[in-house]
């Protein structure tokens, strides 16, 4: 990575220097070619690349073609890093075939809320999750010489006032929820580039936090990469720069490349810090632009391999007495607007050009050319046709087939960036077509299309099958079809909790804030840590998925590698009559902390496949983080000494087998002083049992005794009083230089006193 003393730097003037830290126009940097700096482009595509024709602007939707793999939504239910490593380096690919030097994703922002509208672009509601996905990611476009830009950092969790909502985060939530995800994929794949987020946190935009952009993000987790700004984000071009934001975009003409001049000019900024930013962009170039070979690319090898993936994304929630798969022969009806033209991808800047759309209809049928497969419109999502008659029309075909297969989800306009959603339910002509479907068909199977969670109330317990395929990608027509034929055993587990109701969400009462500001009072409870945690029902928990085979887990066993690190092992084995795929999940519930715990979190999983008959042994390791939490009093991870139980896991919220783990843990003693709290003195294991000594001195013992039992009421009342104001209500002064000694005793205690 180039510094701030290597060549170049010194050979261009300031205003040269300080315009190279913009953007040229919507997409491209500016160029320095003497000093070793091109012109560098880059483009959205978290899912597909977005490559802007010449001179269209911000133009959502006029790209040149590429392949529309599946949203990020859907990519985490397929838990499967290797499987994304794989979409990444075709995304790297399709950008170097296309003249782009950095792709900007992945999103790995974490679902707070099921409305937030840009949620199809995020992974997970776990940042254990997201990291290692977003790290495969990331792993896999770079390989093909393309940087990526890891977004949004950080707290972008809504769309509503996104560009100046203030996100009002305590610092454990955000180090143990909203950062690890990014710190993961900077220390495991160095991405060449960190989008920083439009809004602010605690205050303070994202753009101009030097705690967020230098502290955390290169002093404590070494990024040596370049800072970009989400387009717009920058409020204060020499605050943002300051802070550690090297690159505003896009090109502007608010004149904020002369502030810095001006700003470097009067001495209240330091020339080095524009140097070093240049150095950094320079840096960037370097990586990118070392792999200068043409690249061709097969769009129809990677619309095969959108299909694969797909298919290994869906998820199969319910399948009662076996519906499916479907029967290779009989007659079924393909129901709704969505069988025939699939929606397979969300609005806003990641908008995609795909090079073909497969229809879930069409791969049916030529999946089962021995079956009758008949279709009904059902809906219509523009309103234009009688919803009445659509549904009489697609109820008189269900009636007559064998198995009513309902394609039915959300329309693109009901879920964008730009806007959060005000609801998780279906829209209600389509929630009325499954009922009156249902009523009629021997079998009804409801396939599902959506960015972000929707409620399955009011029709799910009337159905046989349910399948979401959230949104898919391009290729989604044929993986639907896949999974429903049985060509592709399911194996997708949901990396989000699709709850009851909106109202029993741990965000409902403070998404999307007001008068500016956010607050999350959930704390580190989002997700199924909350469900868990205040054991709240929900229709189906985080990592739930089924197979059309079944797995045994057997031999579950966590092993001590360290002081606070472990390894868990579990034999794994197909024990029916398919192929498929078992995600294994290890779940650590900790012991009672000084902090509050959710019941469970993920810290290990992998996903194994299996023919029938097979067994595999599965380790994961669990590192010292997978036992931590942040002590904000401490400003660092600390593990807690105490019995923790690492646990396997069918899901959030179905335990299959356990075992425990006895941790020392870190001394976790402060020094005291006067103004420490009554109880933190007694509680202390060495200064405790001297300061009852002390207060109980020279009296009989069993005056001594009744005296420490009489106490032990008072000290409940007292606990939180300052010792300075303890010591002046007890009837027997305890002298100054006793109070010294126990405080000089509380320094000296050794690190095995937390033992």
């Amino acid at each position: 990575m180039a510094t701030s003393h290597d060549h170049g730097a010194a050979e261009l003037g300031l205003d040269e220097k300080t315009a190279l830290l913009s953007g040229r126009d919507m997409w491209t940097s500016k160029p320095a070619e003497g000093a070793g700096i091109p012109s560098l482009v880059l483009s959205d595509g978290p899912h597909g690349v977005r490559r802007q024709r010449l001179d269209s602007g911000l133009g959502l939707y006029d790209s040149h073609p590429a392949t529309c793999f599946p949203p990020a939504v859907a990519l985490a239910s397929s838990w499967d890093p290797e499987l994304i490593g794989r979409v990444g380096e075709a995304l790297g690919r399709e950008a170097r075939a296309l003249g782009v030097d950095v792709l900007l994703g992945p999103g790995v922002n974490i679902k707070r809320s099921p409305l937030c509208g840009r949620n199809f672009e995020y992974f997970s509601e776990d940042p254990l999750l997201s990291g290692v996905l977003g790290t495969a990611h990331v792993a896999g476009v770079q390989s093909r010489g393309v940087g990526a830009s890891v977004k949004h950092f950080a707290a972008n969790n809504q769309e509503t006032e996104r560009m100046r909502v203030s996100a009002d985060v305590d610092a454990r939530t955000l180090r143990e929820i909203y950062l690890p995800a990014f710190e993961r994929i900077v220390f495991q794949a160095r991405p060449t580039t960190v989008m920083c987020a439009y809004n602010k946190i605690n205050g303070t935009y994202a753009s101009e936090s030097r705690w967020l952009l230098t502290q955390v993000l290169r002093e404590e987790w070494g990024f040596d990469g370049l800072v970009v700004s989400d387009w717009g984000a920058v409020n204060n071009r020499v605050a943002a720069l300051l802070a550690g934001t090297d690159l505003e975009m896009p090109g502007t003409h608010r004149g904020t490349d002369a502030e810095v001049a001006t700003a470097v000019r009067s001495s209240e900024l330091d020339e080095t810090v524009v140097d070093t930013a240049v150095a950094r962009l320079r840096g960037l170039a370097e990586r990118v632009r070392t792999q200068a070979d043409p690249v061709t690319v097969d769009f129809d090898a990677h619309h095969r391999l959108a299909r694969e993936v797909a298919a290994d994304c869906l998820v199969l929630l319910k399948n009662r007495h076996q519906a499916l798969p479907l029967a290779p022969t009989g007659r079924i009806v393909a129901i709704g607007e969505f069988a025939a033209a699939l929606r397979y991808q969300g609005g806003g800047s990641s908008h995609v050009n795909a090079t073909r759309v497969d229809s879930p209809l069409e791969e049916l049928r030529a999946l089962l050319p021995e079956a009758h497969v008949d279709f009904a419109q059902g809906y219509d999502t523009k309103g234009d046709a009688d919803a009445g008659q659509l549904r009489e029309e697609a109820v008189a075909l269900a009636d007559r087939a064998d198995t009513a297969v309902l394609v039915i989800g959300l329309r693109e306009a009901d879920e964008s960036e730009g806007f959060d959603r005000d609801h998780i339910q279906l829209p209600t002509d389509q929630v009325e077509l499954v009922r009156a479907v249902a009523q009629v068909a021997p079998r009804t199977v409801v396939v599902l299309l959506n960015g972000g969670v929707v409620s399955l109330e009011g029709w799910h317990d009337e159905v046989d099958a349910v399948v979401e395929a959230w949104l898919p990608g391009q290729a989604g027509g044929g993986a639907i079809a896949d999974v429903l034929t049985g060509r592709v055993n399911p194996s997708g587990r949901l990396a989000e909790t699709i709850p009851f109701r909106l109202n029993d969400t741990p965000s409902f009462l403070n998404f999307p804030g007001e008068q500016g500001h956010v607050r999350y009072g959930e704390g580190v409870m989002v997700g199924y840590r909350y469900y868990e945690t205040a054991d709240v029902a929900v229709r189906y928990p985080f990592g739930h998925g089924l197979s059309y085979t079944s797995f045994e887990k057997t031999d579950f066993q966590v092993t001590p590698t360290g002081r606070d690190t472990a390894t868990a092992s579990v034999t794994v084995t197909n024990t029916g009559d398919r192929s498929g795929k078992h995600v294994v999940q290890v779940y650590v519930a900790a012991p009672k902390r000084p902090v509050s715990s959710p019941a469970r979190e993920l810290r290990g999983f992998a996903k194994v496949a299996l023919a029938p008959g097979e067994s595999t042994t599965v380790e994961i390791d669990l590192d010292r983080r997978a036992f931590a939490y942040w002590d904000s009093t401490r400003d660092d991870w600390t593990v807690a000494a105490g019995l923790y139980e690492v646990q396997l896991a069918d899901n959030a919220h179905d335990v299959v087998a356990t075992a425990t783990l006895d941790l020392a843990g870190d001394n976790l003693l402060q020094p005291l002083t006067l103004d420490s709290t009554v109880s933190e003195w007694f509680g202390h294991p060495i200064v405790g049992p001297a300061l009852t000594a002390a207060m109980t001195s020279g009296l009989p013992q069993e005056q001594a005794d009744a005296a420490v039992e009489g106490n032990a009421d008072a000290l409940l009342i007292l606990s939180s009083m300052a010792m300075r104001q303890f010591v002046g209500f007890l009837p027997r002064p305890i002298p100054d230089e006793v109070l010294e000694r126990l405080m000089k005793m509380s320094e000296a205690s050794p690190e095995s006193v937390g033992t």
